[in-house]
């Protein structure tokens, strides 16, 4: 093993069997919160408030720390109607019939159908890209690796410090998503792996009843002790 240096592990706390219980309790609380929402109010959000949310979400693990994931935080009005018209002209195939009839059925319980106004309303659409490949500091190209599970558990961070920031969210997966790739000219080298809806909930925004049905603890874990 070479050029390898350790560091002692900053920011580490220690807490009592307690104080562990009641903060994962209180993030239990604050997260069933979050649902994903598809009416938005045009409320300006600052972009300070998504750069600091995006670098919570590149503080995410990944596969030899290659970090395979680039966000693009779109606030221009022309671009985002581009991506609607996009993303529309997909989901009108897929409510059309490339779905498939048990797809939809599931679907209706949601309230979904191709239209996607939010595109346009909310004041932030982030395209979350996939890099297939990257370059190492001297630019030479470099492989990645676990990009999928990396990208996802990044996705994951940059939604929970959205809604710690106060702020609704929806993930959208049109499919397919190459037209993202072509309207935020992205190389080759990335894939769209999803697009996130940002902003303040408009004040008669619903949510489905089907949604905050969640599945218990014992259908969603199995503990050996």
């Amino acid at each position: 093993m070479q050029d390898y240096e350790a560091v002692p592990l900053p920011h580490s706390k220690h807490y009592s069997a307690d104080e562990m219980k009641q903060r994962a309790d209180e993030y239990y609380q604050e997260i069933r919160r979050r649902h994903s929402v598809r009416h938005f109010s045009d409320q300006p959000v600052p972009r300070q408030v998504i750069e600091t949310c995006i670098k919570a979400a590149g503080t995410a693990p990944s596969g030899a720390n290659h970090q395979p994931w680039h966000f693009v935080c779109v606030g221009d009005a022309t671009v985002k109607r581009k991506i609607r018209i996009a993303a529309e002209h997909e989901e009108a195939e897929f409510y059309g019939g490339r779905a498939g009839e048990d797809w939809l059925e599931d679907l209706d319980k949601l309230g979904t159908d191709a239209k996607k106004p939010f595109l346009e309303t909310a004041p932030w659409l982030i395209a979350i890209f996939l890099e297939r490949s990257g370059t190492d500091e001297e630019g030479r190209k470099r492989k990645n690796y676990y990009m999928p599970e990396s990208v996802g558990i990044a996705t994951g961070f940059l939604l929970n410090a959205l809604h710690s920031a106060g702020l609704a969210t929806l993930t959208h997966t049109p499919n397919p998503m190459k037209f993202l790739t072509e309207i935020l000219q992205r190389p080759t080298t990335e894939r769209p792996f999803m697009l996130l809806v940002v902003g303040q909930p408009s004040e008669d925004a619903t949510v489905p009843a089907a949604a905050l049905i969640k599945k218990p603890l014992e259908a969603i874990s199995t503990f050996i002790e």
